[in-house]
């Protein structure tokens, strides 16, 4: 599949799942938004971009973080951005603008932003270091740069059962391109590539319990898994979810089924 069809997969599976995506389940990526905002450490007045907003989990994080700031939000999901705004406005938050554009293609001059963020999103193009350096393109000199994605681990084993029962049905996993940057070794080589400098990476777990296995199956249906599933027939998704689910629902303890999120943050600084 080439970028442009995969660029349309990709938004078509955005648009559908984004009525899910802040559901209960995937209370992670609010959680991991907080940490976000809180390690980028900015002053309050700052102008902050977030690529590859979503339903804005990062862009709200960090606007509250800015009593005196703004922040502009770009996804290419329309549906994406209409939960990310009724969010906003039933939240009370004002300094979010929320625009629809693609991320390979920012419209902002040099120096438009003091940072520039991107949650979950940089592993989505085959060419991260391109990508990263068009993020930053606006950020003024000495301004901050960051990035949250998950380490190789995340969702294990809910993840790798998930996949090899998939298997099974003859759904093959895409190429894994985010592995590059599942450690911190991969994080710091894309950030120099990127020409940024002053490279920290942090690691934290925002795991938590599911209360079912049906929980987990909110997060494959309302996230980028769906579009796997969606290779099966409509009765070998039924029998697929079934039997994966039993599986799943082994692996329940006395706390419920452990839903393991580790995610690393990435800060780098534009050269002055």
């Amino acid at each position: 599949m080439n970028d442009q069809k995969m660029k349309a997969a990709l938004k078509e599976t955005f648009d559908t799942v984004s009525g899910g995506y802040d559901g209960s389940a995937l209370r992670f990526f609010s959680r991991s938004a907080e940490n976000m905002a809180a390690l980028l450490d900015l002053k309050g007045d700052e102008r902050v971009l977030d690529v590859a907003c979503g339903t804005g989990h990062a862009s709200i994080a960090v606007a509250r973080t800015l009593p005196r700031g703004r922040v502009t939000g770009v996804d290419f999901s329309a549906g994406m951005l209409g939960h990310a705004r009724r969010k906003a406005d039933a939240l009370g938050i004002g300094n979010i603008e929320f625009t629809e554009g693609d991320m390979q293609d920012l419209p902002f001059p040099a120096g438009a932003f003091d940072a520039a963020v991107c949650a979950f999103g940089i592993f989505f193009v085959t060419d991260m270091e391109t990508q990263l350096a068009h993020i930053a393109s606006p950020v003024k000199p000495g301004g901050r740069v960051m990035t949250s994605n998950f380490q190789e681990s995340y969702f294990h084993p809910l993840k790798d059962l998930f996949i090899n029962r998939l298997s099974a049905y003859g759904v093959q996993n895409p190429p894994q391109a985010w592995k590059r940057i599942a450690h911190e070794e991969g994080c710091r080589r894309l950030f120099a590539s990127a020409g940024l400098i002053d490279v920290r990476v942090e690691e934290r777990n925002v795991g938590y319990h599911l209360g079912s296995a049906e929980e987990w199956w909110d997060i494959v249906w309302n996230a980028g898994f769906r579009r796997l599933v969606a290779q099966l027939s409509t009765n070998e998704q039924e029998r697929f979810r079934r039997e994966h689910l039993e599986e799943v629902d082994t692996l329940r303890s006395k706390d419920g089924i452990w839903l393991d999120v580790g995610v690393l943050y990435t800060m780098g600084v534009t050269p002055r």
